[in-house]
Formats: C-alpha cells, structure tokens, sequence
C-alpha cells in the first residue's frame, strides 16, 4: 500500500490547517482511502473504483484523465501547487 500525506489549507478557512493522507494499493484508479485531520479531530472515508468511474462519467471526463485529476490534486502537490483549492464543510 503506497500513502501520501500532504498539508492543505483550505479556501474556505485559509487560516486553518489540515492533513490530508490519501491511501491506495495499485493505483488512484483502484480506489482510495482518505484520512483528514485537523490535529483535533480526524474524519476517515473510501473512494472506491465504482465511484471513481462514475465520478468520471458524472463529469463526461475520460476516467484515465480525470484520476490523473485525482493524482495532482490529491498527491502531487509540488506539481500541482496553486491550481487545486480545498473547501471542508
């Protein structure tokens, strides 16, 4: 299992500070775990497959680009800094 954990601050709380861990065994496209932590609280969740190719289809995106959309928003963050806002509600 390969994991990331990234800092973000949030566009809708600039002020604040999460971490964002994000999980998968083969690639984005197999599914993800996510772990979200304010230092104080943490929240859990699972992307799987299945919603992952019907998040892609919802947005008439080719599945292969929209995880690659996953990957730089979600991992790449060097590569992908300033094109990518988070908002927590």
């Amino acid at each position: 299992m390969e994991k990331t954990l990234n800092r973000i601050h949030p566009v809708s709380d600039p002020e604040a500070t999460y971490f964002l861990q994000v999980s998968w065994e083969k690639d984005l496209g197999s599914g993800i775990g996510l772990l979200l932590s304010d230092c104080q609280c943490a929240w859990t969740g699972t992307v799987s497959e299945a919603d992952i190719s019907r998040e892609a289809a919802d947005i008439e995106m080719d599945r292969e680009k929209y995880v690659e959309e996953l990957r730089k928003a979600l991992i790449a963050q060097e590569e992908s800094a300033g094109k990518y806002n988070f908002v927590i509600s």
